[in-house]
């Protein structure tokens, strides 16, 4: 997408004052890690729902193990005063969105909410478009802190600069707020979005499945939405390059615990974003999570790989048809490597050390993440048996 000079120059000084703001340039040091309420309910939340849920953080270990923000997508508005202030939707937040927040930093958790950069959402709900720097206001005094800004009915806009007006008003309004940016990866935002948002979408929607999708048109051209995991992990290789700490990104949220997936699928799913430093947003029902499920989002070893301080997105190796290796470098030089099966038998997997940028001559120790076992100490390469659509995913130290 080109853009005029002049508005160029406008993204960049809004973005350039944003990151000098204080407190700014402390967000989403490690990835974002939480629970977004879309790929469950949809336009169907109330405030029962987020308040459980909430809860639920706290007993179910979620908070300690790092899941810290509670978001709210589309549906929580209805309507906009006759100053132009939004509204929620009394039916649904009797209590208003302040006493929501207020309930949810009561937990030692934080609080986000939605809205888009057009004139409406995707839900039809009334968008931000010349409502920008009101909106931001009024997130800040709610006490919000986190925002997914989407991208429906917004016609010829352009992106980093609807963007980064949504930024500067953030800014403006005074309260450091997560900018999490969801345009779908249509003008590659990772090639802007870093001086702008915190966290950016590189594809259309993932959805519950393997390898699924969707065509639909979009701007007139047929595009494929509704995406399987592995379709969308397709999609990042080559975008390592433009992660790093307080800008990620984002491959959506996790599907884990949804639809018809396997064990081993879910397994695979959460790994690959811990490789890929990926924000952790919780997709599922928080309320009927079964405890297979908990106890895979709550590997506190694959947890530690993606908030890894070092915020180097992990990349694809090696690519064997059905077979592929990712390796990820952490902060204190060792290397998280993942083994993928994509095929439908187990298959044994070596790599090597000079695979993953380890001197080949020297021994090393390996210890699996998901058996949370040390494996021994090897020279010059390590294999693994890795079950049909499964992982295995060791550290090398």
């Amino acid at each position: 997408m080109k853009r005029p000079a002049i508005l160029f120059g406008l993204t960049f000084l809004l973005s350039s004052a944003a990151v000098a703001q204080p407190g700014f340039d402390q967000l989403a040091l490690t990835p974002p890690m939480g629970w977004n309420s879309w790929n469950t309910f949809r336009l169907k939340i109330d405030e029962k729902l987020v308040r459980e849920t909430a809860d639920l953080f706290v007993s179910k270990g979620l908070k300690a193990a790092g899941y810290e923000y509670v978001v709210i997508d589309d549906g929580w508005q209805i309507d906009r005063d006759l100053n132009g202030t939004i509204i929620a939707n009394p039916e649904k937040f009797p209590s208003g969105i302040k006493a929501l927040a207020d309930y949810i930093h009561a937990q030692g958790l934080k609080f986000g909410i939605y809205s888009d950069a057009g004139t409406m959402t995707c839900g039809k709900f009334p968008g931000s478009l010349g409502h920008e720097y009101q909106d931001a206001r009024t997130y800040a005094s709610w006490g919000v802190d986190y925002l997914k800004y989407d991208w429906c009915y917004t016609g010829n806009q352009s992106a980093p600069d609807s963007y980064a007006l949504m930024k500067a008003a953030l800014v403006k309004a005074g309260r450091p707020i997560v900018f999490s940016i969801c345009e779908w990866g249509l003008s590659k935002p990772w090639e802007w979005a870093p001086r702008v948002g915190n966290l950016w979408r590189t594809t259309f929607d993932i959805r519950p499945c393997w390898e699924c999708g969707q065509k639909v048109i979009v701007n007139g051209e047929q595009v494929e939405n509704h995406l399987g995991f592995t379709k969308i992990l397709d999609r990042q290789v080559g975008l390592e390059s433009y992660a790093g700490p307080g800008h990620w990104n984002d491959p959506d949220m996790l599907e884990v615990g949804n639809g018809e997936m396997t064990h081993d699928e879910n397994v695979a799913h959460f790994s690959l974003w811990c490789i890929l430093a990926a924000p952790l947003m919780l997709g599922n029902d928080i309320r009927t999570m079964s405890d297979d499920v908990l106890a895979i989002v709550t590997n506190r070893e694959l947890i530690a790989v993606n908030q890894d301080p070092l915020g180097r997105q992990g990349r694809k190796v090696r690519d064997d048809g059905d077979f592929e290796v990712w390796s990820r470098e952490l902060h204190d030089g060792t290397r998280a490597v993942l083994l993928f099966n994509r095929s439908e038998k187990p298959a044994e997997i070596r790599f090597t050390w000079s695979e993953v940028g380890l001197p080949l001559n020297l021994k090393f120790q390996v210890r699996d993440l998901w058996a949370k076992q040390d494996q021994g100490t090897f020279a010059g390469s390590y294999a693994a048996s890795v079950q049909p659509h499964g992982v295995v995913v060791v550290k090398v130290f």
